[in-house]
């Protein structure tokens, strides 16, 4: 299932950011943490994205920003958000 929603999203492209700079190369799946409506948030229940990239000029892009730090991998992936999408896994 696409994730659509904008909330979640923007989340999800900062959470593939960090995790880009930490493995020091474009990562396939992030997690963040399970939406609960009531009660205490439980940090170790997570949803599962796989990430996917429909064009190999933005996968590139992407991998050149990586040792240009923080603000460098956003700016491209702002650029190339449209071909970026999350697919939620079981």
């Amino acid at each position: 299932m696409k994730e659509r929603d904008p909330e979640k999203l923007q989340l999800l492209y900062e959470r593939f950011r960090d995790v880009c700079l930490v493995e020091k190369e474009v990562w396939r799946e992030v997690f963040l943490p399970r939406e609960q409506s009531t009660g205490a948030r439980l940090t170790n229940i997570q949803d599962r994205y796989e990430v996917v990239i429909d064009n190999p000029e933005a996968e590139a892009t992407l991998e050149a920003n990586i040792p240009m730090g923080s603000k460098a991998l956003g700016a491209a992936i702002a650029e190339f958000k449209d071909a970026i999408s999350f697919e939620k896994k079981g």
